[in-house]
């Protein structure tokens, strides 16, 4: 005889003559089952107290019989259940197909007592075993299994009961391209340990589980303390690993898969992290680890030039409010992974490691190696061992921490207004909130400020007022309208050594005052001087009285020659010419043919003034040997035959320097000589083939110490620029001699130590004194009102077209901790230099209250009070150079200075200095609170940046 089922707790029992299958009796167990997130089924077991079950008169020893509906009822809620949508995250439910399909059989048949009836819910064929519970593999929907959403399992389960022991099949419901799917299979990962990658351990999650429940998962799993910090890692099908950055992504979205191995690690106490570290210095890792030192005072070690990057980390680490950010991981929860304008958190994450390490107290020095990494794959510009700014790479730090930690996820448009009459005030406060939509970050909490722009148009006189927000500011300093060069003088005495003269002239100049300027220490008239750039034994440029100094070069060696008065280049009506004069040494050439030869520059150029109606070679011959007299001795009595005097009349018995004597095949040109490349006079002797020269007139040889010949600019072969006749030399473009001396005669004739020394004027000794500029002298720089240069031309909406306006800048609102730059490189068109001055900065009490222009209250007022927490110094100039820091403890309150790997405690009076380039100021409100945070959880530090203690100083200056 069929009965109906009587339901209790979910099991299912069946009477048949009041015998039941099932006999109960007393108090027992009600299984409860609980899904757990690691893929384990634990089996809750649950005891019936009566004293708990009093009130409800349920007897023990008899099940309570619920109210079921009836089979008609029952198929139309299961089936329209079934029939709803699928919704992402909804919990759907397996049942096994066999039962499924009985049940239908049941319920369609209309009879409660029929041989029919399925029982409790049975999956038991979904299972693999019944230990794990871990479904069969390649179920398929409608053959297997079919998906009741979580109503229609719960009517199932209270009107049928669940098998006893089987755990319930819940599933997800996944988004997947263009369709919804229920997650019938689970991921399995396998989690280990860094330090133990043999030991794995099962997991099984849903695709729409956040990665970080499998970090959580995993921490529980290894018994990872709340204080460690830890990261995971996915090991890819060929060996490699990958870092898993963003956590809050799913298990879908981050293509994990089931089998993939992931991996849990911890960082060091050290604030290293093990895989950053190479297996051989393993032991020098546990030697760090041992060490203990002051939190802060770490060094960075110089990759190859790259102590301007050293020196900005360090400036930025001494932030106290922002190195507590990192040290706290307050950072991980605003890691900004699809900024498109950010770097993926990889920036923020590897300064954090930087910080981490730097602060944990157990390092000497690190190594920057992969924060440099990071930087050049992020900013293309500082690849590389280059030399660059410290104030370019903290621009490009500070924005790239802001993006990658920028709590606005999707930025709005927001659109600039003009203030367009109404009050500062809500201007102000309308920018600074238009701001905050797009940009809401610690950096931005830390170091932006706002200033307010006013710009005025020159024709229409309309005015245009914004507030704009800064991250620093960069201040010009007071600058000389006065330059210092030095120049060397060469008099037509030849008696008289070039001397060194230190000039000032205006820096805006022309090459004229350059020559007044020496015409006051010499008393040479202007009008007989000529200016020229010495480069490699050859004139780099000869410069006119009208060019601007602009185009000189501090590194520049320049000469300036005394001429006659009547004497100017290439200018024909002039009594007399200058000739540019170089010198050259006749050098054997590396030539298979020993009969060429190479001729090399040497010594200083000349500039000569020679008379127009003296120019042939003869006299130009003895004019240069007058002019280097001083340094070229003539040849004794000893050195000349007899009949000297009659030789040296006799023209026609002494070749011309210049001139190729019949019989002579040798003919030095220059860089390799040939017979075609040496000046000759108007008809050439004729070559043969007897090289060398032996076949030269002996007597030419002793009686001229060198020979003659027109080059061009560059001291190389010209052949087209003299002409000789029986008036002289005529020339058709500018003419360039060389004086070129053959090895022997010049090493017994030329003193080069004579020629190479000069003497120093009385005005070199002369130092320029630049006074002291105050900080607060480069500030009311910035707010001065200035002009528009015509490149950065400002669109006038009134006038419609580009106005070069007046521009005024006023500092509105000041930020926690305020960045200084002092704009110490100067860039033109022409020059480039870097200004020494020494600018004078206040360690302690920095008011800006007289430099804000919003209104203040008198208690305000406290708000614009700065201590010195930092500064980044650069020394040498513009060409090499070396970055170092000063910064101040936030922890002990001690100043010390950073030289790359190196860190050393100095006393306040060291800290200003020329080389200063970066200030850090911090709000003075700022540090007591910061203060007041620390007492709290530790003895109070001293006060801050207060006198260090006695001890040892380096003496950086």
């Amino acid at each position: 005889m069929a009965v109906a089922p009587w339901l209790y707790g979910g099991l299912c029992f069946r009477f048949r003559d009041q015998n039941p299958e099932v006999a109960v009796e007393g108090p027992f167990l009600l299984p409860a089952a609980v899904t757990v997130r690691g893929g384990q089924m634990a089996m809750a077991a649950v005891a019936a107290n009566p004293a708990d079950t009093a009130a409800t008169a349920v007897d023990h020893r008899k099940p309570q019989r619920e109210k079921v509906p009836g089979l008609e009822s029952q198929r139309r809620q299961i089936e329209n259940g079934r029939r709803r949508p699928l919704r992402v995250g909804e919990s759907w439910f397996l049942v096994g197909h066999h039962w499924y399909k009985q049940w239908e059989v049941y319920v369609r048949g209309g009879n409660q007592d029929s041989s029919t009836f399925p029982g409790c819910i049975n999956n038991a064929e979904l299972f693999e075993d019944q230990v794990n519970w871990r479904l069969k593999k390649g179920l398929v929907e409608g053959e297997d299994y079919v998906l009741l959403p979580a109503a229609a399992w719960h009517y199932l389960v209270n009107w049928y009961g669940l098998e006893h022991g089987q755990p319930p099949i819940e599933r997800k419901v996944v988004e997947l391209p263009s369709t919804h799917k229920v997650e019938v299979y689970s991921v399995e990962l396998l989690l280990v340990r860094h330090s133990d990658m043999d030991t794995p351990h099962t997991a099984q999650f849903s695709q729409t589980d956040s990665v970080d429940l499998v970090l959580h998962t995993a921490r529980e799993q290894f018994l990872v303390s709340p204080q460690e910090e830890t990261r995971l890692w996915i090991k890819n099908a060929e060996g490699s690993f990958e870092r898993l950055c963003n956590t809050r992504v799913t298990v879908l979205d981050a293509a994990l898969k089931t089998g993939q191995v992931v991996v849990m690690e911890t960082r060091n106490k050290d604030g290293t992290w093990p895989s950053a570290q190479p297996h051989d210095t393993r032991s020098t890792l546990e030697e760090e680890e041992d060490f203990q030192g002051q939190p802060g005072i770490c060094g960075l070690t110089n990759l190859g030039n790259t102590c301007f990057m050293n020196s900005a980390l360090q400036c930025l680490s001494n932030v106290p409010q922002l190195t507590e950010y990192f040290l706290k991981n307050r950072y991980l929860e605003e890691l900004n992974f699809c900024n498109p304008l950010g770097m993926k958190g990889e920036i923020a994450q590897a300064y954090a490691d930087l910080v981490k390490q730097a602060w944990s107290g157990h390092h000497r020095s690190i190594v920057p190696q992969v924060f440099k990494t990071k930087v050049g794959h992020f900013a293309s510009q500082f690849l590389g061992y280059q030399q660059h700014d410290s104030q370019e790479l903290l621009s490009f730090l500070l924005d790239g921490l802001h993006e990658d930690l920028n709590r606005i996820k999707k930025k709005e448009y927001v659109e600039l207004c003009d203030a367009a009459g109404r009050p500062d005030q809500e201007v102000a406060q309308e920018a600074w909130q238009n701001h905050k939509r797009r940009n809401d970050s610690v950096i931005v909490d830390t170091f932006h400020g706002l200033f307010k722009s006013t710009l005025v148009c020159p024709d229409c006189g309309n005015v245009s007022v914004t507030f704009d927000p800064f991250c620093y500011l960069s201040v010009p300093l007071p600058v000389s309208h006065k330059r210092v060069m030095e120049v060397f003088f060469v008099s037509m005495d030849p008696r008289r050594k070039p001397e060194q003269h230190r000039l000032v002239v205006p820096k805006k100049g022309k090459i004229s005052d350059l020559c007044v300027a020496l015409a006051k220490h010499t008393g040479i008239s202007p009008e007989r001087m000529m200016v020229a750039d010495v480069f490699s034994h050859r004139f780099y440029k000869i410069y006119q009285l009208e060019e601007s100094l602009s185009s000189i070069l501090d590194r520049d060696d320049i000469f300036i020659y005394e001429v006659s008065g009547r004497a100017a280049i290439g200018e024909n009506s002039r009594e007399d010419v200058v000739l540019p004069i170089y010198l050259r040494e006749r050098t054997p050439a590396r030539d298979y043919n020993s009969s060429y030869y190479g001729l090399m520059l040497f010594g200083h150029p000349l500039l000569v003034s020679v008379p127009r109606d003296r120019l042939s070679w003869d006299a130009l011959y003895h004019i240069l040997l007058y002019r280097l007299s001083r340094y070229v001795t003539r040849p004794s009595s000893d050195d000349e035959d007899d009949g000297d005097e009659k030789d040296l009349e006799d023209k026609d018995r002494l070749p011309k320097p210049g001139r190729v004597t019949e019989g002579s095949s040798q003919d030095p040109g220059l860089e390799q000589a040939g017979p075609s490349s040496r000046v000759v006079s108007r008809s050439r002797a004729p070559v043969d083939n007897s090289p060398g020269p032996s076949h030269w007139p002996q007597r030419a040889r002793r009686k001229h110490l060198f020979t003659l010949h027109t080059v061009n600019s560059n001291g190389t072969s010209d052949r087209s620029t003299f002409n000789e006749d029986t008036h002289g030399v005529s020339f058709s473009s500018q003419p360039y001699i060389a004086i070129d001396w053959e090895p022997e005669m010049k090493k017994r004739y030329y003193d080069e130590v004579e020629a190479e020394g000069y003497v120093k004027h009385d005005c070199v000794g002369y130092v320029l004194k630049k006074a002291p500029v105050q900080l607060q002298e480069c500030i009311e720089l910035f707010t001065t009102v200035e002009t528009l240069e015509k490149e950065n031309p400002w669109y006038c909406p009134t006038c419609k077209q580009h106005q070069l306006a007046t521009k005024k800048l006023d500092l509105w609102m000041l930020p926690e901790t305020l960045i200084i730059h002092l704009k110490r490189f100067s860039y033109t068109k022409f020059s480039r230099e870097k200004l020494d001055t020494l600018v004078e900065f206040p360690i302690r009490d920095l008011d800006f209250s007289e430099f804000v222009i919003k209104p203040q209250n008198d208690s305000s007022r406290e708000l614009y009070k700065y201590d010195l927490i930092a500064v980044s110094n650069h020394y040498g100039g513009l060409r090499d150079g070396h970055y170092t820091t000063f910064a101040c403890n936030k922890d002990s309150g001690q100043w010390h200075y950073f030289d790359d790997s190196s860190v050393s405690p100095v006393t306040e009076n060291q800290i200003e200095s020329k080389a200063a380039y970066v200030l850090f100021y911090q709000r003075q409100d700022v540090a007591r609170r910061l203060q007041t945070q620390a007492s709290s959880s530790k003895p109070p530090a001293s006060s801050a940046c207060g006198a260090p203690p006695k001890s040892e100083f380096v003496d950086v200056n």
